[in-house]
């Protein structure tokens, strides 16, 4: 079964509530597609930072596309593979073009964005390091993108701008800072050094 996956990831981003992905999960190892067990990918605060930093002020579509995507990195790498050989190949053309791919819907509405599927493919290891804590550790996944935008943000690192708009709410009890594209009809990828604006 399929449902819409926008619809389906922002569950994942922001709902705390039974029954969905963000919920703590026991510790009975799940076998995921072309993964290692849950059971191996146990990590602390400090490696769940090191591992979202690279991608945990992209816009929350997008990274919950890279999220989802990164549980498949045999797809994944697929659909690096794939955009390297078709280097003029983005947007919805792309996507069109893989539509017949066995990959899942995640994977391909990456091909969409072909600097995102770059820096994907330079470090196979990390990707599947990223897949497997979302699997194992989803709500802590979230804890870590939460707590890595709230270090930009009190460095200045993380605004609203032309290409973006930041947001925060309260869910919970917690402030959630929520960052979307200034426009539906285009998502931004912004490039910034880990190192640097987290503060």
């Amino acid at each position: 079964m399929r449902i819409p996956l926008i619809c389906a990831l922002s569950i994942v981003l922001f709902s705390h509530g039974p029954g969905c992905l963000a919920q703590p999960m026991d510790a009975t190892p799940v076998e995921a597609p072309n993964s290692t067990t849950a059971k191996d990918a146990v990590f602390n605060q400090e490696q769940l930072d090191q591992i979202l930093a690279p991608i945990a002020l992209y816009p929350d579509p997008l990274l919950a596309q890279i999220l989802m995507a990164s549980t498949y990195p045999g797809e994944l790498s697929e659909a690096v593979t794939w955009s390297k050989q078709h280097p003029k190949a983005k947007g919805d053309d792309a996507v069109k073009q893989v539509a017949n791919q066995p990959w899942d819907p995640s994977v391909q509405a990456l091909v969409a964005f072909p600097q995102v599927l770059a820096i994907l493919g330079q470090d196979y290891v990390w990707v599947q390091r990223l897949g497997d804590a979302f699997l194992a550790q989803p709500d802590d996944t979230m804890q870590s993108v939460q707590r890595l935008r709230h270090q930009a943000q009190a460095a200045g690192n993380l605004k609203s701008g032309k290409e973006q708009t930041v947001t925060t709410e309260k869910q919970d009890g917690a402030t959630v800072i929520k960052i979307e594209p200034a426009s539906p009809q285009v998502v931004y990828v912004p490039t910034y050094d880990p190192m640097v604006v987290y503060g």
